[in-house]
């Protein structure tokens, strides 16, 4: 995965492994020669293969050196091989460009070429941070309303305050759900990867408010959960929280995506929740996924490769 153009620690197998209990891994490992090339994250479900069902992203991964020829006859090669493992359907969800440390998308044309089909897309928010716009004046009140109000925020690893008095609450309020990842799933990925999972808590008078779980790659830096108390407006507690994180703790990073603002399993668009994140500048980006009968690895010879 270090030696990958299109990867994220997501992609390695201690944080895959983290859910190994629901899922029937079927990850595959594409070599020519000798020489390991490529890798898919998938899991099996009956007769289809998903790349990968427990993340947000999966697709084909790629070692940085490979060219479009050999990413066209690796693929044909991993179709194959799977139309004769018994599945009558793959799905992927692609990696988003800005997860790229260089440019990796082969895999949208050879997906049009065996006649995938586009069955989902959904819709993100990002900020170029080397190219950002202007944070609106609205999300600046909201920054002075924290200082009003002495905020703080904490940096660590320290997920208990954020999950139990925050994050769970709300969401089992809102939605009747609970976090994707369970506290000790969240802390136990945190001391696997402490470069990569940050915790950033906003307080005030020592009492948690608002927090943000943050996953940080080599490109970018993506917001994994944000929630809030309910005096989140009054207190300006999320402004002042990541007009922190965009013009100071992550201005180094190419990018910063707040991730997807769907409901509905993409059908419905928060509409608030777009706002937001657009009035600090962030614009459109989107999540796709595919669905290919394997067997149609044959249309692959008439590509011209």
């Amino acid at each position: 995965m270090a030696s990958a153009k299109n990867a994220t620690f997501l992609f390695n197998r201690n944080f895959m492994d983290y859910h190994s209990d629901r899922f029937d891994d079927f990850s595959l490992l594409v070599y020519k020669g000798k020489k390991l090339c490529a890798v898919l994250p998938a899991n099996k479900t009956e007769d289809m293969l998903i790349s990968h069902q427990g993340l947000t992203y999966g697709g084909l991964v790629l070692q940085a050196k490979i060219k479009f020829a050999d990413s066209a006859m690796l693929f044909q090669a991993l179709l194959k091989f799977i139309a004769e493992s018994d599945v009558k359907k793959l799905r992927i969800k692609l990696l988003p460009v800005n997860y790229h440390s260089v440019p990796a998308e082969e895999i949208q044309y050879l997906l049009q070429a065996v006649d995938a089909k586009r069955n989902q897309v959904a819709v993100a928010s990002a900020i170029d941070l080397q190219n950002r716009l202007k944070i609106q004046s609205n999300r600046m009140e909201g920054v002075k309303k924290a200082h009003k109000h002495e905020l703080q925020i904490q940096e660590g690893k320290t997920f208990e305050p954020f999950w139990e008095d925050i994050l769970a609450p709300n969401l089992k309020k809102r939605f009747g759900a609970s976090p994707v990842h369970s506290l000790e799933e969240i802390k136990r990925l945190g001391n696997y990867f402490p470069e990569n999972i940050h915790q950033f808590n906003v307080l005030k008078e020592n009492k948690i408010v608002a927090g943000a779980t943050v996953f940080e790659t080599d490109t970018l830096v993506h917001t994994q959960y944000i929630s809030a108390n309910r005096d989140k407006q009054q207190l300006g507690s999320l402004d002042f929280l990541f007009h922190y994180l965009i013009t100071d703790r992550f201005k180094h990073k190419r990018y910063f995506d707040f991730g997807t603002s769907n409901e509905q399993n993409g059908k419905k668009i928060n509409a608030g929740l777009q706002y937001w994140k657009e009035c600090f500048g962030a614009r459109t980006i989107v999540y796709e996924q595919y669905e290919v009968n394997p067997k149609n690895h044959f249309l692959l010879n008439s590509i011209g490769i």
